[in-house]
């Protein structure tokens, strides 16, 4: 059975980090699905770069419809805490032990979540404060593994959270 990705994002997401773990990860051989608001909702990057229709709702899934679950950063992140199913599912899956990765702004939604209390991660430089606010351990870095949490900083850092995206599936046990 193919493993299953959400994808969860809303407008103004950055453009280069929905979009390339979208191409790599369907490239892979993963069923990736874009999850938002609403769905069959079109969404738009922040540059304008590239848009996606949503296939499913964030009120219609479950963590335990998904093998990981991936956050792309830009304001989408900061647009989806306000969106208390969101939020709700984000928490949900991070208590399943599944790979739950996040780039630049995407902690902004773990943070809501209460996710990031005691745990080790990376993030765009503005919400490094908040990230150490909430309880978290803040290091620079390209790419923090942290047990099933992945983090990543910026677009430049792609390449790593994809990989460690990867990884993380193929030693995961869920199918």
């Amino acid at each position: 059975m193919t493993k299953k990705i959400a994808i969860l994002a809303t407008d103004d997401f950055e453009d280069s980090e929905l979009s390339e773990p979208y191409e790599r990860l369907r490239d892979a051989g993963f069923n990736v699905l874009i999850v938002g608001p609403a769905a069959d909702a079109e969404i738009v990057g922040k540059k304008r770069e590239f848009k996606v229709t949503t296939d499913l709702s964030v009120d219609s899934v479950s963590a335990d419809d998904f093998n990981a679950l991936v956050i792309p950063g830009g304001y989408s992140p900061d647009r989806l805490r306000l969106n208390e199913r969101a939020v709700e599912f984000t928490r949900a899956f991070g208590t399943t032990g599944k790979p739950l990765a996040a780039i630049c702004h995407g902690p902004q939604l773990l943070i809501s979540a209460g996710l990031v209390k005691s745990r080790t991660l990376t993030c765009w430089p503005s919400i490094t404060i908040d990230i150490v606010n909430a309880g978290g351990h803040y290091v620079d870095e390209p790419l923090v593994v942290d047990k099933n949490l992945i983090t990543s900083r910026k677009p430049g850092d792609l390449p790593q959270f994809i990989n460690a995206i990867i990884a993380a599936l193929s030693k995961s046990e869920n199918p």
